[in-house]
């Protein structure tokens, strides 16, 4: 009987294994070959010419080296052409979207100040030429006009100059030192005591003293009669930041002295050109110690410095809820806050300052208006969440609306980011846009009177192009066809071009009049890439178990093998449930070859994803691998309710944050999933940095149980089913060591089903084709061997 009944199940086994034996037409190594050679070079980054003649734009059709691939189309559209090396050269320089300094221009909008190289340039957009203002070893930057327009002010080795755009004369205007006033330099008795013994006794000395305070007095006389900026020094503390007003009399400055208990991480590199391990040093780990920023003002007419006091501000000696929770009270030295670096924004005639700072805790943000005649701070807008202040341009989407006193900002103080304005005369805060949505990028008209902006009005798997009045009102959608619209604006802003893409459609340069059929100027997939029938996949939402509904997109296969993947992106805040082209194109394309192989394969878009507002993103604080993880659990359940799929025949894989997911489904939560592949995974958040991780668990010292319970290291032991760990052995983000350590914690706890793959020459990002293709062949292998019909 026994007998007979192993017949019968090995019978059961086989026949499945014959009529879901499927095959895909693409295969692992042609998926993550170079995208250039698979895909076909994609547009990119876009500018049109100051005259709005031509449209500029990155592309590689033919596979080229990207440093040489850029393109131009006229403004009225035809056919792309290749721009020759010369003018690729001036054209680079000319456009701010291609580089990190800012392009400024003058009151008319005929010139334009900016920088390429450290040094400055001056377009004139009547003539359309270009002329070089310094060329010099040392760094210009920040430059803007003076209210008139008649000069530049810019830095140079953290000093302020002023150039007289008629003559070219260059007067400096502040003598930022570093060190001590050497007048405040204090000698000891037995020094000072040596010194008067020297004059006693030396005529020499006596003489050699009388002529140099002889010399000096002359000097003072000559600097009182052409003064020269005033000499402030630093100490042993760092300058920053350096602001003047556009009035020329006051200038902002940052000091910062950073703490000399930082501990920094390395990496070794150990496939290097020279044959030698090298050493690579990168970021501190989460909670140590931090600079500590102070706000100076120099009064420039009265020859003084002062400094800003931020705890003055309503709110600074706050208690954070979860501190309270503990018992903390105000009066401990538990409480005090350290301030991030403030930023100050002058309005363009000077007459206001504007401080946006943050609490380091970034629990609170305060927009203030400065006095720099007092340094007195008189707030104007307190944004507080007893998670973190996060958002679509929540702290560098700010501005001023021309010839008025307001100040615009964004908040997600509705539950979702939207654009304000405060009159910072009055205080007055009036809130432009509202509704179950984000803005995105606000920018304004050339005369100051509508907005442009992208935003999610539509759907949040869908961003299209405004048009708003600069007061608010009625928003007049611009761009008409559904998915991702990236829009570069002509300078008459009248026509549109758009970088525009569908889940299944690679992004595309199309010319477009706001509200008028687009014309596509680009065609750039190769016929090999288009010879397969891409899926756009379905966006779905599912019920969890605290009754929110989740979004998610579902592929669907045509022939079911009685398995699923999940698919876990990464970064966290990120979204990937949309109708564009993803980020993550080869796990786009890798999971239209899990469909062709029979396995239904969901992208979730789990709590903390970016796109639905502020409580979706602030679900995980205090605990990452809770709420987010019990999304994935509950796509698991989904599948399991609706396509009858058994929990042990569902994988799951992700890099990063999607990693660190990984771990912690299958190592809490291991009956929802048979396998997963966890990719340069966080393993514990206390190894993680600071920036990205205090917002979400705060600090090991100050929260270890958020800690404890959001770091997989801890629930090693609960792993039952077959776990791959990839890593990149130089990753400068989630670091080797972290990989490691967790490897430790599996040898000493007896487990024996995982496999870490190592990658000698990568970082977070892989970047080698070869890299690629052995990872996710090992992820595909890991698929098939346990939740596939042949398991």
């Amino acid at each position: 009987m026994k007998r007979f009944v192993f017949i019968l199940s090995a019978l059961a086994i086989i026949a499945p294994l014959a009529s879901f034996a499927q095959t895909s037409p693409l295969t692992v190594q042609q998926i993550m070959q170079d995208p250039n050679d698979w895909i076909g070079g994609l547009p990119g980054r876009m500018n049109w010419s100051e005259n709005g003649e031509f449209l500029y734009f990155w592309w590689n059709p033919g596979g080229e080296f990207p440093s040489d691939s850029l393109y131009k189309v006229q403004e009225k559209g035809g056919i792309p052409e290749k721009v020759e090396p010369a003018e690729r050269r001036v054209a680079m320089t000319l456009f701010s979207g291609w580089q990190h300094e800012e392009h400024i221009y003058d009151s008319g909008f005929r010139r334009k100040v900016f920088v390429s190289d450290g040094d400055l340039f001056l377009y004139d957009r009547k003539s359309d030429k270009t002329v070089r203002l310094t060329k010099t070893l040392d760094r210009e930057s920040g430059p803007r006009y003076s209210l008139d327009d008649s000069a530049i002010l810019f830095s140079r080795d953290r000093n302020l100059f002023r150039m007289d755009l008629a003559t070219g004369s260059v007067v400096q205007l502040t003598d930022f030192r570093t060190g001590d006033d050497p007048k405040d330099r204090k000698k000891d008795d037995q020094d000072a005591f040596l010194e008067r013994q020297q004059l006693d006794l030396f005529r020499v000395i006596r003489d050699r003293k009388e002529k140099a305070e002889a010399r000096d007095e002359a000097r003072e006389r000559d600097r009182n009669a052409d003064p020269l900026p005033p000499a402030v020094y630093s100490g042993k503390k760092s300058y920053g930041q350096m602001r003047m007003n556009p009035t020329d009399r006051f200038v902002t400055y940052t000091l910062s002295e950073s703490s000399n208990q930082t501990k920094s991480t390395s990496s070794v590199t150990y496939v290097t050109d020279s044959g030698y391990a090298e050493e690579e040093t990168w970021r501190s780990k989460v909670g140590t110690e931090a600079v500590t920023p102070e706000l100076h003002i120099l009064d420039l007419a009265q020859d003084t410095t002062f400094q800003v006091d931020f705890l003055t501000l309503p709110g600074a000696y706050d208690v954070p809820a979860y501190l309270a929770e503990q018992g903390v009270e105000v009066d401990s030295s538990k409480t005090l806050r350290i301030f991030n670096f403030p930023r100050v924004s002058w309005s363009p005639d000077g007459q206001y300052a504007v401080v946006d700072v943050r609490a380091r805790d970034n629990k609170d943000r305060w927009i203030a208006r400065l006095d720099p005649e007092s340094g007195k701070l008189t707030l104007l807008d307190r944004q507080h969440d007893d998670a973190w202040i996060g958002g679509p341009g929540v702290g560098y989407a700010t501005g001023w609306i021309p010839n008025t006193s307001l100040f615009y900002f964004q908040s997600e103080r509705t539950g979702t980011s939207h654009l304000y304005t405060v009159d910072v005369d009055s205080g007055e805060i009036r809130q432009l846009t509202d509704g179950p949505f984000e803005v995105f990028s606000p920018q304004l008209s050339q005369d100051g009177k509508m907005w442009y902006f992208s935003s999610s009005e539509i759907s949040p798997f869908v961003r299209h192009f405004y048009k708003m009045p600069v007061s608010g009102g009625p928003r007049e959608q611009l761009t008409t066809m559904e998915g991702g619209n990236r829009i570069a604006l002509h300078p008459d802003e009248n026509l549109m071009a758009n970088l525009f893409s569908r889940n299944n459609q690679p992004p595309e340069i199309f010319l477009q009049k706001p509200g008028r059929e687009a014309t596509r100027l680009t065609e750039s997939p190769n016929s090999e890439w288009l010879a397969y029938k891409w899926r756009e996949p379905e966006i779905i939402r599912f019920s969890a178990s605290d009754g929110v509904q989740v979004p998610a997109q579902l592929f669907v296969p045509d022939n079911p093998n009685g398995g699923a993947v999940l698919f876990v992106h990464g970064a966290g805040y990120l979204q990937n449930v949309h109708s564009w082209w993803s980020s993550y194109f080869r796990e786009y394309m890798f999971n239209n070859m899990l469909t062709d192989l029979g396995y239904y394969v969901m992208n979730v878009d789990y709590r903390g994803s970016a796109g639905y507002g502020r409580d979706w993103r602030t679900a995980i604080y205090r605990y990452m691998g809770g709420r987010d993880l019990q999304d994935q659990v509950d796509a698991s359940r989904y599948l399991s309710a609706t396509f009858g799929i058994d929990p042990e025949r569902v994988a799951l894989y992700g890099g990063s944050y999607g990693g660190f997911i990984t771990l912690m489904a299958l190592f809490t939560e291991p009956e929802h999933f048979g396998a997963g592949a966890a990719l340069r995974s966080v393993t514990d958040w206390a190894h993680y940095n600071h920036g990205y991780t205090a917002n979400i668990l705060n600090t090991p010292a100050t929260d270890s149980l958020a800690y404890a319970r959001s770091s997989p290291i801890y629930f090693a032991e609960g792993l039952e089913d077959p776990l791959l760990m990839p890593h990149g052995m130089i990753d400068s983000n989630v670091h080797f060591q972290d990989i490691v350590r967790l490897t430790q914690r599996l040898i000493e706890l007896g487990k024996t089903d995982w496999e870490l793959a190592v990658y000698p020459v990568e970082r977070h990002g892989f970047t080698e084709p070869d890299s690629w293709t052995d990872e996710y062949r090992r992820i595909l292998k890991l698929i098939e061997d346990n939740v596939g019909p042949g398991r």
